[in-house]
Formats: C-alpha cells, structure tokens, sequence
C-alpha cells in the first residue's frame, strides 16, 4: 500500500510531471490540432478505444481477481504519458504529433475516462469510484495551465520547466523500485502469473495494435511510430496517483499492482520497441511528412 508520506512525494511528482506537459505546449499547439482533426480522431480512438478493449478483453478471458481487473482498467483508460515523448524522440518519430496527441488524450481523458470505465465496469460488475476519478482529473488540468503561463510568460522557464517534468516521469520508475516494490514484495511472489501477463502485454498488444491502425490508414512511417508508442503507452504516474487516492485499505495494493509493474515494464518494452524502428529507419523515412499526418 501507498503511506501518507508517499502519497504526498507521489502528489508532487505528478504534479511537476503535468507542469511539464503544459510548459511543452502553447495555445497555437492546440489551434493546430484541431485544424487537423484526422489526427486528433487517431490519438482519441487509439487510447479511448483500443486500450480500454484491450484491458477489457483480457480481464474476461483470464478471470482475474477483482482488485486485478480493477487496476487493469484503470491502467488500460489512461491518457498517454510524457514518456511516450521520449521514445518518439529516440525511434525518429513525429515527435510534435507525439506532444499534441499526448495532451490532446489527457484533456479529453476528463471526460472520456469516467466514460469509459462506467462502460467496462458495467460489464464486469465491478464497483469504480468515477466521482473522485473525475476531481482527481480536473485538479490534474491545473498544473497544465500554469505550465503553458510559464511557457507563455518565458519560453526558457517553460523549456526547463517541461525538461523536468520528463525527466521526472523516469525517475517515477525509481521511486517505485525502492519505495513501492520492496514493501509489496511479497504480494508480488505470490500473485498471479496473470498479473504479470496483463501488465507487460498491456503496453505490447497497445503498441502491435497503434502500429497496425496506422499503417492501415497508410500513414507516414514516423507517424506510425508515433501512433503505436503513443498508443501503448498510458499515464503510469497518473493511473497510480488516482489509485492512491481514490481506494485505500487492503484492497489498494492489489488494484496499483497493475499500475505498477506496468510502469516498470513498458520502459523495457518500449526501449526494445525503439530499437527495432531506430533500424526500420530508412532514408526514405528522413524526409519530413508535409504535416503532422
């Protein structure tokens, strides 16, 4: 389980994360974004349509436990996270589609991800507290909109401001090595082998599944990459972040294990993803697409 201490270490971490999503962005990113709206309908059916059936399909099939399935939907209806930014960077891909579908999921996630689980939930006969989902979410937009002020106000401010935000983002991996793991470690000797699949397969099938979409609607090769990294990798800090203060009790350890080891393994999942488009990478593929699709 989460204590108060780490509750509060984990509230600013999230806190400075969506500061530096914000400072990433400026009014105009969002202007061009809906002047675009193809790709906007990419990023939104690719994290609140094929993540949440993912998630869904594999809670049926594996009969998991309640707290299991709970946390896999949770993970499975995130936005994508800032760390997708990063791998896009390093597989050559669309980075500036990578930002705009990054925030463009979190801003729509405050409506879409209540939505979304009720659905999945209901289906499942599971019980999800939407109502503190849906405060938590809307609090989240804060340091959002500070962040885009400062970029506003100063672009050096904003660029150091959303430099710490993703970095801060990986080192949330560290934190949970040595804060969450060691005192869980024996919920995770003797959980399912279950929860493992789901929380790597989570991030694998997301990823085989945006990569597919996008090529079948024949987008720019970067752009695929783009789409599949951004598709299969959800918000870990945030799904934890509502978990830990939404459920509390015994049942909140097994509901963040998903959450958690999905964070661990969708780094390495996504770095052997990197690698095999880094050599995909042809010279054909350096030539600039004439937009973001």
């Amino acid at each position: 389980m989460v204590g108060a201490f780490e509750q509060a270490i984990l509230a600013l971490m999230i806190f400075v994360i969506m500061l530096g999503m914000g400072a990433s962005l400026t009014p105009r990113d969002f202007w061009l974004a809906l002047r675009r709206p193809y790709g906007l309908g990419i990023g939104i059916v690719s994290q609140y349509g094929f993540m949440p059936l993912i998630g869904f399909v594999m809670a049926i099939t594996l009969d998991l436990p309640e707290p299991i399935a709970i946390g896999l939907l949770i993970m499975a209806c995130m936005p994508g996270g800032t760390t997708s930014n990063i791998f896009t960077y390093f597989s050559k891909g669309n980075l500036a589609l990578s930002v705009l579908m990054t925030v463009t999921s979190t801003v729509f996630g405050v409506v879409l991800i209540p939505i979304v689980l009720l659905i999945y939930a209901s289906a499942l006969d599971l019980t999800i507290p939407r109502e503190n989902i849906i405060i938590t979410l809307v609090i989240l937009l804060v340091p959002v909109a500070i962040g885009m002020g400062l970029r506003k106000i100063n672009a050096n401010v904003g660029a150091v401001t959303e430099f710490m935000g993703s970095a801060l983002a990986l080192f949330f991996i560290l934190f949970l090595m040595l804060s969450w793991i060691p005192r869980n470690w024996q919920f995770l000797l003797t959980t399912t082998p279950a929860t493992y699949f789901v929380a790597i397969m989570l991030g694998v099938f997301g990823i085989a599944i945006g990569y597919a979409f996008a090529r079948a609607l024949r987008l720019h090769p970067r752009n695929a990459r783009t789409v599949a990294l951004e598709t299969g990798i959800q918000n870990g800090p945030l799904a934890i972040a509502i978990i830990a203060l939404t459920f509390s009790g015994p049942e909140q350890q097994g509901i963040m294990a998903v959450g958690a080891l999905y964070s661990l393994f969708i780094v390495i999942t996504s770095t052997l993803v990197t690698l095999v488009f880094r050599r995909a990478n042809t010279a054909a593929e350096q030539k600039l697409p004439d937009s973001l699709l």
